[in-house]
Parts: C-alpha cells; sequence; structure tokens
C-alpha cells in the first residue's frame, strides 16, 4: 500500500511537470508571433530609379557642343578639335555615383567654358528613399544660391529650348518679347526697346533674373550672373540645376568676351543652357 501511494504521488508530479512546461510553450509562441508582427509591419523606402549614371562627355552631341561653343567646328586641326569635342573628365573615384565633364573653347571674340555634372543619389537610411534624399540636396543647393520662387513661366522658359537653337522666326519672334523689358534698375522707360544683354554692365534683364523653372525634371533653377567690370570684361554665368528622381544634374555655362565693355547676352546663354538640360532630362527618361 505504501509503495503504490508513492508511486501515485510521483505520477502526479509528471503530469504536474508536464503541463507547466505545455503552458510555456505556448506563451513562448504567442511572443514569437508578437514580435513576428512587428518586424514585418517596418516597410523600407523605395529605391531611386537611376542605378546607374550616363558617360558625361559623351552625353553632350556635337551640334549641341557647335551651340555652346562658338568656335569649336572652326579649329583646323584635326586631332585637336577631336579632342576639344571630347572634352576633359571630372576625376572620380564611382561612376555609379558621381561622374562630370567639362569643354573650354578659346575664339577670336570669347572663351566659352561648359561643364555638366551628373550625381546619383543613394540614401543610406531605410527610412528615407533615394528620391528624397536627392530632393535635399537638390533644395540644399537651390537655398544656396538663393533663387526666389517664380509665380509663372518667364519669357526665356516659355519658348521652346530647340528653337534657340535652330535660329527659326518662332525664336526670334521669342527673343523680341523677352527682350522688350528694359534691364532692371536701369530706371529709363525709354530704354524697353534696347532689352539687349549689352545695355546692361552689371544687371540681367528683367524677366530672365535667377529663377525656378518648370516643366524640367522633377524640379529645377535658373542661375544668372555677372561678374568683372571697369577694366575687365564682363563674364557671364548662367547655371541651369535639375533634378530627376535619385539623380541630380548641374550645367554650368560661362562666356568671357576678349573686348572689353562687352556684356554677354543674357537671353541667348540662357536658351542654350535650357536646351542642353532638356536634352539630358530627355537622355535619362529614355
Amino acid at each position: 500500500m505504501q509503495r503504490k501511494a508513492y508511486a501515485t504521488g510521483i505520477a502526479a508530479l509528471l503530469a504536474a511537470l508536464l503541463a507547466g512546461c505545455t503552458s510555456g510553450s505556448s506563451g513562448g509562441d504567442d511572443i514569437s508571433d508578437k514580435n513576428a508582427d512587428t518586424s514585418t509591419s517596418t516597410v523600407a523606402a523605395q529605391p531611386g530609379k537611376y542605378r546607374t549614371l550616363p558617360e558625361a562627355c559623351g552625353a553632350v552631341s556635337h551640334d549641341t557642343l557647335d551651340s555652346l561653343l562658338p568656335g569649336i567646328a572652326q579649329i583646323t586641326d584635326e586631332e585637336q578639335r577631336a579632342k576639344a569635342y571630347a572634352g576633359d573628365a571630372t576625376l572620380t573615384y564611382d561612376t555609379d555615383r558621381k561622374v562630370g565633364c567639362h569643354w573650354k573653347i578659346e575664339s577670336t571674340d570669347a572663351t566659352n567654358r561648359l561643364s555638366v555634372d551628373f550625381e546619383r543619389v543613394v540614401s543610406y537610411d531605410n527610412a528615407v528613399s533615394d528620391d528624397s534624399e536627392a530632393q535635399t540636396i537638390y533644395t540644399q543647393l537651390e537655398t544656396a544660391a538663393d533663387i526666389p520662387e517664380s509665380a509663372s513661366p518667364s519669357p526665356a522658359e516659355s519658348a521652346s529650348p530647340s528653337d534657340s537653337v535652330s535660329g527659326s522666326p518662332s525664336a526670334s519672334a521669342s527673343a523680341s518679347a523677352s527682350t522688350s523689358t528694359s534691364p532692371a534698375g536701369s530706371g529709363d522707360p525709354s530704354s524697353s526697346d534696347s532689352g539687349s544683354a549689352s545695355a546692361s554692365s552689371s544687371t540681367t534683364p528683367s524677366g530672365l533674373q535667377p529663377r525656378t523653372l518648370s516643366d524640367l525634371g522633377d524640379e529645377a533653377y535658373l542661375d544668372d550672373q555677372l561678374s568683372g567690370s571697369g577694366s575687365t570684361a564682363e563674364q557671364r554665368t548662367v547655371t541651369v540645376v535639375f533634378r530627376t528622381s535619385n539623380v541630380v544634374v548641374t550645367i554650368v555655362y560661362e562666356e568671357q568676351p576678349m573686348a572689353t565693355g562687352t556684356v554677354p547676352d543674357s537671353k541667348e546663354m540662357q536658351d542654350r543652357a535650357q536646351n542642353l538640360a532638356a536634352q539630358l532630362a530627355e537622355a535619362l527618361n529614355g
């Protein structure tokens, strides 16, 4: 009888232990399920559209370089002319992230410089998309350039970029319309018919000042600055920056005349730079 009672006690103890293990295992499954639900609730931000970049020096056609760099097609030495068209690549250690190219041509009338830079932005924060990171970088550039907001497209922006290169009648009409406004700061109503850039030695004509641009990538701006005066020739620098998805493109176009007192034409340079920007944006989206 004593042995039977002892055996019965052992059996009851084992049953209790087994019940406890089963209960603990069930609780562990519940915790695991909750952790699994938490881990799957976080969704990584979308990657950018672009995974590579174009070859910068090959991104600008010879015809476009002919327009932007007067005198390049007239270089008599064939080898030197080919080298001028090829441009000089910007030193970079990761061509999937940043590439650039620049050109310089000296003619009898002026020295022209052009640079094109592509930057592919990648976010290392899972909560921030590549596009959002690129937008932040673009905004920083626009803020640093102190670009005012444009309520409506300017005359130069509303003109078809291709017209400025082809020299078609529509381009001439657009040019006349945009240059009929007197240069900013002239203060002379009678000067409204002389809208050429040479009428002002230190300002950009009205309607062509630095501004944001529409219909170019996801967002874009144009900057136009003059430097030099007195005994030196004026140098005009036109900069166009635009973003498309996670790529930021920067175009810098400069002209410095040889003759003192000559001012590069603002509208002509802006049209050329915007035409190139439109070509690059189309190539990226293609």
